[in-house]
């Protein structure tokens, strides 16, 4: 399975928003990954459905993805207005949701792509039943809720035994994802234990390169893991 490059606009610059991402795009990412966040289950507030509208059709023309994640109460309420923006894939957490059979569910009638993620803290064996329903898993390797935050370590070994998870029940189909602390110095081995799309936001949005050539380090970092 090639690996992914999702670009977090959390860390992008909002005044040129919609020329960052055609230049994240242009540059070869095939995710773009929104981060909602609801000042209840994060100790942030971000964006709504009006952004992924706004940012539908240029994500669309340029046939990327618009890879949505919900850290926020009560998913349900809102997944629809984010369907209906053009998400292309919508990811809750398992700590958000009561019933999260019914909420992946809820997802893929929708006819939108259903992940399922956790915070750091939360056992792995919480997904455990649900991984055979979903089409993505995300992996947080920093306390949900700003960008910017250093990689937790002991991440990579977590990514492994979800790798192992998945292999075991023969869920090769099913993107495993990072988020958070993702950078051209590590890529390598996180693609090395396992993970097929890597979430980056100030490591691709940042004033010390263009996007492109952030793009092009972390392509780099990849590469040198398939050696």
């Amino acid at each position: 399975m090639k690996v992914k490059l999702a670009p977090s606009i959390l860390s992008a610059d909002f005044v040129r928003l919609g020329e960052q991402v055609r230049e994240a795009i242009a540059a070869g990412a095939e995710y773009i990954h929104v981060d909602v966040m609801d000042g209840h289950f994060v100790p942030n507030l971000t964006i709504g459905p009006l952004v992924v509208a706004a940012l539908h059709p240029i994500v669309r023309e340029m046939g990327a993805t618009l890879d949505v994640h919900l850290m926020i109460e009560k998913p349900e309420q809102l997944i629809p207005a984010f369907a209906k923006a053009g998400a292309g894939i919508i990811t809750v957490h398992v700590e958000t949701c009561a019933h999260l059979h019914r909420t992946v569910q809820q997802i893929k009638e929708l006819g939108v792509r259903a992940g399922v993620t956790l915070n750091p803290a939360t056992p792995l064996a919480t997904l455990e039943e649900i991984l055979p329903y979903v089409d993505l898993v995300l992996v947080m390797s920093v306390n949900p809720g700003f960008g910017g935050q250093s990689y937790i370590p002991t991440s990579t070994a977590r990514i492994a035994r979800l790798r192992e998870m998945l292999d075991a029940r023969g869920l090769t189909q099913v993107e495993l994802e990072v988020d958070g602390g993702v950078n051209a110095d590590n890529v390598a081995t996180l693609v090395a234990a396992g993970v097929t799309v890597l979430v980056a936001g100030s490591a691709v949005f940042n004033a010390r390169a263009s996007v492109a050539a952030n793009i092009a380090a972390l392509r780099a970092g990849i590469a040198h893991a398939a050696r």
